[in-house]
């Protein structure tokens, strides 16, 4: 498969999203921008095109896709209740980075779904999504743009990198804006819950429906025999082909370990690199450090990216500093947490 690359520019948005939707209507798979990262939509009423989606990245079939509309009317034709503390929700949050769990109506293949009753659904912010979202008059399955398991694609050419040959068309609409996928919020359970903590926070939740508690899942992965309500909750995520160590504790305690395991590594023709805040960036022993800047919000921005980076230099192992789990914190080590395969050395 020859797949197109189009970048848009301010003359030809309305040219390439028709052209991306007709691939679409016809059961291709388009990448496409949104505010968090890149997503690889198909049609996701259409049941044979969005198994071209687990196909492509290589997923999991268990692991539900997320459902993406463009207009809130499309909500009331894919789920059957919207309970009052999502309408809150949705009313303050959407079109955003928030992800609600509803139980879907019949129109909603149960393969988009893992199998569930369940569906995930999303109203993105990015222009890009929604003008094609409803240049394709369906709801759009979009998954991370890349392949299952490895970090997520925040630029059209971690896309490229990772499908190119195997999807129809890749929309280059520039970096994300947060680069951290979305907040899931389960809506079935009486009281919310976050199945995947993301740039809406569990403080700024609470600030609009009261009391929102974390799902296991955020804190560990499931186990087998359980299946995932949503993207993200069972399988190894985010990960690069270096092997991932977060070290957690004061900047003079985590800088002395991580130079002691540099210093071995070297010695066993190890090559390993650092993922720390910029200001400790001349503190560590390795020509391969990068910096996720000084705060949680500018970590999740660059942090797939940073990634990346390493396998691109074909780094061996990845020392990495770690944040306060608070506001978007808890995002940010959630998806390192996954990435390290929960690997965390205490000092």
């Amino acid at each position: 498969m020859i797949t197109c690359f189009e970048k848009l520019d301010n003359n030809n948005t309305d040219e390439i999203i028709n052209k991306a939707a007709r691939i679409l209507k016809k059961g291709g798979l388009v990448a496409f921008p949104t505010e968090t990262v890149y997503g690889l939509g198909a049609n996701g009423l259409n049941a044979e095109a969005c198994r071209k989606i687990y196909e492509a990245k290589g997923r999991p079939s268990d692991n539900p896709l997320i459902l993406h509309i463009g207009d809130i009317k499309q909500l009331y034709d894919i789920v059957v209740d919207i309970p009052d503390n999502a309408k809150k929700l949705i009313d303050s949050f959407w079109p955003g980075p928030m992800t609600g769990i509803f139980n879907k109506s019949n129109i909603v293949p149960s393969s988009v779904c893992g199998g569930l009753n369940t569906v995930a659904v999303r109203f993105p912010s990015n222009e890009t999504a929604k003008k094609l979202i409803l240049a394709s008059g369906v709801p759009l399955a979009a998954p991370s743009a890349n392949t299952s398991g490895k970090p997520s694609p925040t630029k059209a050419e971690h896309v490229q990198h990772d499908m190119n040959g195997k999807i129809d068309m890749i929309i280059d609409g520039g970096e994300c804006d947060f680069g951290i996928e979305s907040t899931i919020i389960d809506f079935t359970e009486k009281i919310p819950v976050i199945l995947r903590p993301g740039a809406i926070t569990k403080e700024m939740l609470e600030n609009v429906v009261g009391k929102i508690v974390f799902d296991k899942a955020v804190y560990s992965l499931l186990s087998e025999g359980e299946k995932p309500k949503a993207p993200g909750m069972k399988y190894k995520h985010y990960a690069p082909e270096a092997d991932i160590v977060l070290v957690n504790g004061s900047t003079e305690n985590v800088v002395k370990k991580i130079n002691s395991l540099l210093s071995e590594d070297f010695k066993n023709g190890l090559k390993s690199g650092v993922m720390c805040r910029e200001s400790n960036l001349k503190l560590y022993n390795s020509k391969f450090v990068l910096s996720f800047g000084n705060s949680a919000d500018t970590a999740g921005k660059v942090l797939f990216d940073n990634l990346r980076k390493f396998d691109d230099i074909s780094i061996n192992k990845v020392y990495s500093e770690t944040f306060d789990e608070s506001n978007v914190g808890m995002a940010v080590m959630n998806r390192l947490k996954k990435a390290a395969g929960y690997k965390i050395i205490n000092v």
